[in-house]
């Protein structure tokens, strides 16, 4: 039986291009090559599983090239690209400073950097986690940093920038890897669904890329258990609901038409349904708070973007917002917001969401009390 080798390794970009999402960084770095702008350290800093490492090893094949393409992309062809891919290459050495962040492990790395590369142009240092490192270690790591050998080039990788010693962050070119868009890392899961013949539904790797918070590596370990998941090779927005244990956005749907009817005994239903399904009260009110952020953003045209769903729910959203005033959905909002901030100290938690949808479904009728009021005060006058 052959091994199975999970998305996040088997899709891991091979050159600048084809990485996601971090076009501000590949692009520098390809101008860096370009104009023979080299730093002799740099630190790669960021959310996990944006594409730190990858890059770091992008940096250090392509610098060691022998016959670069036009866009200074690595050949892939050559001795050096060659040793790179089978991970043979005597130029680059990488540590992982979690397991080795010791003074003396620190100080065998400064002097392999004492002798120069027997082929190639640069020995490149890969330091993974380099906020790992003790003190003492940074302490070693200084004066090597400040001052390598012209043929040394440190790239250094952290989750955890504001660990890292000043003096260390100093001596570094500093680039700060963002988190991932939504739509980028679908439109990457939707690429290798088809690389992979995976029936998909657009909607179910939009709520995977959702779930990612923005790590492409998160995105694609979700993508290959909703595979296995299901039974043949298929994702679909049920199975993914299903399998991540996330509540179908129809039920807020549901919810919010309830109070804007004024149903209370609907709404009450909707909430326990959702409870017996094993969802917790505090994720429903969170998630109730998100969905009035995303109708108020529907009320304007030009803020509409800002829904990261498919085209089919934006219209979901554009039909309800129809029948929601501002007024109404500001104020439940606000009640599902002090909710939210209050549910961890509730001794009675599901009551405590109880009372914030009764005070949402009487909500038109306090409008309404309201405008009355203000028609008759103006009558009077």
């Amino acid at each position: 039986m052959e091994n199975f080798v999970v998305s996040a390794r088997k899709y891991r970009p091979a050159d600048f291009k084809s990485v996601v999402g971090q076009q501000h960084i590949t692009t520098t770095l390809q101008n860096a090559i370009k104009n023979n702008h080299l730093a002799q350290a740099f630190l790669f800093c960021g959310p996990r599983g944006v594409g730190k490492t990858t890059c770091a090893r992008i940096l250090a094949k392509t610098i060691n090239c022998e016959s670069l393409t036009s866009d200074f992309e690595a050949c892939g062809k050559c001795d050096s690209c060659q040793s790179f891919q089978n991970s043979s290459s005597f130029n680059i050495y990488e540590l992982d400073a979690a397991s080795n962040n010791s003074v003396e492990d620190i100080r065998s790395l400064v002097d392999q950097v004492r002798y120069a590369p027997q082929k190639g142009k640069y020995k490149i240092y890969i330091i993974d986690e380099v906020h790992m490192l003790s003190n003492q270690a940074f302490n070693a790591f200084l004066k090597t940093l400040e001052e390598p050998p012209k043929y040394a080039i440190f790239i250094l990788a952290t989750t955890e920038k504001h660990k890292i010693i000043p003096t260390i962050l100093s001596r570094c070119q500093i680039f700060d890897f963002n988190r991932i868009q939504i739509k980028h890392i679908a439109e990457h899961l939707k690429y290798i669904a088809q690389k992979e013949t995976v029936d998909y539904e657009e909607e179910a790797l939009r709520l995977i890329a959702t779930k990612a918070d923005g790590a492409l590596r998160d995105a694609l370990s979700i993508f290959d258990l909703i595979v296995t998941y299901s039974a043949g090779k298929k994702v679909t927005y049920l199975e993914t609901i299903n399998n991540l244990h996330i509540l179908d956005y129809d039920y807020y749907f549901k919810v919010v038409d309830g109070l804007l009817a004024e149903d209370l005994s609907k709404t009450l239903l909707l909430f326990d349904e959702i409870l017996k399904k094993g969802f917790d009260g505090h994720n429903f009110i969170v998630g109730l708070c998100e969905h009035f952020r995303d109708l108020l953003v529907a009320k304007d045209p030009a803020t509409i973007e800002l829904i990261e769903v498919s085209e089919s729910a934006k219209e979901r959203y554009l039909q309800q917002t129809e029948s929601a005033s501002v007024s109404f959905l500001l104020s439940s909002l606000s009640i599902a917001n002090q909710c939210d901030i209050n549910y961890k100290t509730s001794k009675n938690q599901r009551l405590h969401v109880e009372l914030a949808l009764m005070k949402m479904a009487k909500l038109p009728q306090v409008f309404r009390l309201a405008t009355l009021a203000s028609e008759d005060s103006k009558k009077k006058v």
